[in-house]
This record gives structure tokens, C-alpha cells and sequence, in this order.
């Protein structure tokens, strides 16, 4: 079955870094795009980044020129590097194939940023 093992989450200080790693099985991953998502308590899941198959990369607002994203077809794995790292950066993160029906996400890697 499809799943997501997403680790490399931390506490880390403002400014510090972090590498986010998601290895994910079941499918053939090599043709859906690839997604980081974050989520705090009370509010809806957020997409951070997402890299299509060629490895382009779209980013939302609050972390472009921060954060990157890529994915490596030979391990089945996506990556989110993270920079410069804020306390609103603060959540578990979450990745996912872009495209499942019904969405599937694994149990997440937590970040916390201490300011």
C-alpha cells in the first residue's frame, strides 16, 4: 500500500537549517509530482512546495528563497531543505503525491523554532 516516512525534523534556533526527508513506497513515484505540506493546531494543512516530475518547483510565499525542494527518482525519496528558518516555520511537516484519490499522508516530522 502507499505509504510516507517522513523524518529530519528538530528543534532548531531562528536562522538555523534543516533537511527534511520523506521516502515513500506503494506507487510508482516517478510519475506524480511531489508535495511538503505543514500543519499547525487549529488551522487547515498548508502546501509548502511541490516539484513536478522534471523537478520543477513551486514554492508558497512565506518560505520562497528559503526553502527547496527536490526528489530523487532512483530512492523513491523528496527533500525539503529548509533555511533561514523563522518561528512561524513551526509545525509538523508532511509529505504526499500530488493526485492520490482519497490523499494519503504519513505520521509527519515535527519542526520547532526556537526564536
Amino acid at each position: 500500500q502507499v505509504q510516507f516516512v517522513e523524518s529530519g525534523g528538530g528543534l532548531v534556533q531562528s536562522g538555523g537549517s534543516l533537511r527534511l526527508s520523506c521516502v515513500a513506497t506503494g506507487f510508482e513515484f516517478g510519475r506524480y509530482e511531489m508535495a511538503w505540506y505543514r500543519q499547525v493546531p487549529e488551522k487547515a494543512r498548508e502546501m509548502v512546495a511541490i516539484v513536478s516530475i522534471d523537478g520543477a518547483a513551486v514554492y508558497e510565499k512565506s518560505v520562497k528563497g528559503r526553502f527547496k525542494i527536490s526528489r530523487d527518482d532512483a530512492s523513491n525519496t523528496v527533500y525539503l531543505q529548509m533555511n533561514n528558518l523563522k518561528p512561524e516555520d513551526t509545525a509538523i511537516y508532511y509529505c504526499t503525491a500530488d493526485g492520490l484519490h482519497p490523499p494519503i499522508w504519513g505520521q509527519g516530522t515535527q519542526v520547532t523554532v526556537a526564536s
